[in-house]
């Protein structure tokens, strides 16, 4: 895990660059990395960016004391998982590191919602498309088992094209990582899951 170090020591000092103390944390690979527009677009929820480029599910459980564990949080959100599987991870071996992430969460900070952004679909891994598939359903089928405040947002559907292809607008021109377009349609989505957690906890 060595060759994260700098990238890590960078996310370490996000926290000083806050005005205020965060109580989203959004936390995961380059696609959270790279969410330039995550502050404005999620200003109402006091976010950080906890994102660090080519992290792996299996890093994000590994740095997690360091990166997540400063915080007092309301909610995690996590992307994760697609550079685990592009390495030549198994999708058991993903979701296995799934539910370390879970038990590090619930170790930490007890029962708070913590969601998983699905992994996405692009032209890139399209090679590995039935793993990252089936990883999906994995996770997604362990947190409609379990409940207790864990949620799955679906985006890969929503990046799939009218032929079941990956959406080309949604993605950089390198066909791996997402597009303002594509920031745009996780803005909505993920804003959409806030909106609705934040709400059952005050019926609830």
């Amino acid at each position: 895990m060595v060759w994260y170090e700098d990238e890590v020591q960078r996310v370490e000092k996000e926290k000083g660059n806050l005005p205020y103390d965060p109580k989203t944390l959004f936390y995961g690979s380059s696609s959270i990395r790279q969410w330039d527009s995550l502050y404005e677009d999620f200003a109402a929820y006091q976010p950080v960016n906890l994102g660090f480029g080519g992290s792996t599910l299996a890093a994000c459980v590994w740095f997690f004391d360091r990166l997540v564990g400063m915080y007092q949080p309301e909610s995690l959100i996590v992307y994760a998982g697609d550079n685990d599987l592009g390495d030549g991870r198994h999708p058991e071996e993903v979701y296995i590191f799934f539910r370390q992430l879970v038990a590090c969460t619930r170790e930490r900070f007890g029962d708070i919602p913590l969601a998983f952004i699905s992994i996405k679909p692009s032209l890139t891994r399209w090679n590995i498309v039935d793993n990252i598939r089936y990883t999906n359903t994995l996770i997604e089928e362990d947190i409609r088992k379990e409940g207790r405040n864990l949620h799955y947002i679906d985006i890969y559907d929503r990046m799939l094209d009218d032929k079941g292809n990956p959406n080309r607008e949604l993605l950089d021109p390198d066909g791996l990582h997402i597009s303002p377009k594509g920031y745009a349609l996780w803005k909505e989505v993920v804003g959409d899951y806030i909106a609705a957690s934040i709400h059952a906890q005050r019926v609830s």
